[in-house]
């Protein structure tokens, strides 16, 4: 993610009123929420989904959603209940199994209790009927997500808990699935998501569906659905992953020219990428962008970057590294967002740096000796701590987590770094990654090289570290 405005949502719902269907949940829910320790109740314990299955037709003038969500989940531990995450639309009918299951609603919990209790390491699908209209999210500090209307239809944005406002799941980033996502929208608009499409079909009324697939396990706060009316662009680059990438790119007519010619080095910037960071780890890449001057920020949306503008060149750089840091390595809570945001920011700096501009330490340099003009709350706090769930995209996440790498890179030379960055993204391939693991990851690549002082003063201190 970039963003201009400094974000952090905190999901700001007021709770609904409890409602159910046949009588109510009495059993013992796996658990509703995953206790990450700024989102705690965002995600569900006692489930792992594997593929969600959606179905969605959307009408922009009557700004009505109807929806179908089918997951295929394997239960963790013995269930009699579990809870998904959705905020508002309103729930028709749930099935477990293809049986009726009762269900009841609290705030962003959709508890549901299937006619029959659920053994540990069983395979289940829940199906969810819902319709309404879907919400837009507002962060503490004005930022948006989850629906957001557009001039012509809609674009949905996840991060980091926006994705419940159009369809039900388990929505932490430490759960990830593989994805199809079916959308009808009115003649004359295209629904443009993640991943590859695999079919367009126009009814005798008029209306369109797209079907998209993504094979790719993908954390929900990646999904992305824009509607409305986009300029079309498909090729084919090389990729050292596989014979030939699709690019496929979505631009809104009105953003058509100044987008041009930034969104063609998409192809130079992936095999300049793979060079640095491996090879390229999905199917298909390509970009959104969209007529959304109130977002304020682009999102790292796997295979297809969201932009609310014609993006600049650096802020394209950015978004292509996340597919790497971020998406394919995926975040296991929010407090280990350093390692999304800091990797796609010193991806700006190497970019820099390799095409005639100024090297990653004089990048470094100028950060440190007055980086704080520029960002204010550049020494507030930790890239490892961020002060709360408001500060997850704060400037210390982003360029202090910079900051962290190079520091790495001064430490153990050119070779070795580049080898850390490439086989890290290669050893948590599509799953996720903590902290910890990035650290002890760096220790035992470069065995006998204190790191100590690094971690202590630039990952996890406070205020600004002494010169060295």
């Amino acid at each position: 993610m970039a963003r201009s405005v400094r974000l952090v949502p905190a999901l700001l719902v007021s709770a609904l009123a409890l409602t159910a269907c046949g009588g109510g949940v009495h059993g013992t829910p796996g658990g509703s929420g995953v206790h990450d320790p700024y989102f705690p109740k965002a995600g569900n314990g006692g489930y792992d989904v594997a593929h969600y299955g959606l179905r969605l037709s959307y009408d922009p003038d009557a700004h009505h959603l109807t929806g179908t969500a089918t997951l295929t989940a394997r239960a963790t531990k013995d269930l009699t209940a579990f809870n998904l995450d959705l905020i508002g639309l309103d729930v028709g009918k749930v099935t477990v199994g293809g049986e009726t299951a009762r269900w009841n609603r609290a705030g962003q919990e959709l508890t549901v209790r299937p006619r029959k209790d659920l053994g540990r390491d069983e395979t289940f699908r829940v199906t969810v009927r819902y319709s309404g209209a879907p919400e837009t999210v507002t962060d503490p500090d004005g930022s948006q997500e989850g629906w957001l209307r557009t001039t012509d239809g809609a674009l949905a944005l996840g991060e980091p808990t926006g994705s419940m406002a159009w369809f039900p799941g388990n929505h932490h980033p430490s759960d990830k699935a593989s994805y199809d996502l079916t959308v009808t929208v009115p003649r004359g608009l295209r629904a443009v998501s993640n991943g590859e499409l695999r079919d367009v079909t126009t009814a005798k009324g008029g209306r369109t569906t797209f079907s998209w697939h993504s094979a790719e396990p993908m954390a929900s706060y990646l999904a992305t659905l824009a509607i409305g009316r986009y300029d079309i662009t498909r090729s084919i680059t090389r990729s050292t992953a596989r014979d030939g990438l699709l690019v496929y790119t979505a631009v809104d007519p009105a953003e058509r020219e100044a987008s041009r010619a930034v969104l063609a080095r998409i192809p130079e910037i992936l095999r300049w990428a793979e060079r640095r960071f491996g090879p390229y780890p999905f199917s298909s890449t390509g970009a959104i962008v969209d007529r959304a001057a109130g977002v304020g920020y682009a999102l790292e949306t796997q295979t297809r970057p969201v932009f609310p503008g014609a993006p600049g060149l650096t802020l394209l750089v950015h978004e292509l590294a996340h597919q790497w840091y971020g998406d394919s390595v995926t975040p296991e809570s929010w407090r280990d967002m350093w390692l999304n945001e800091g990797f796609a920011t010193y991806a700006e700096w190497l970019w820099r740096e390799d095409h005639g501009g100024e090297s990653a330490q004089e990048s470094f340099d100028a950060l440190y000796e007055s980086g704080e003009k520029t960002y204010k709350d550049l020494w507030a706090f930790s890239p490892a701590k961020p002060a709360d769930a408001a500060n997850i995209s704060g400037d210390p996440v982003y360029q202090r987590g910079a900051m962290v790498l190079h520091k790495i890179r001064q430490a153990v030379g050119d070779d070795r770094f580049f080898d850390i960055l490439r086989g890290w993204a290669a050893e948590h391939r599509h799953g996720n990654a903590d902290t910890a693991e990035f650290t002890a990851y760096v220790e035992e690549r470069v065995p006998g090289e204190d790191f100590e002082g690094i971690w202590e003063e630039w990952l996890y201190g406070e205020g600004k570290p002494e010169p060295s």
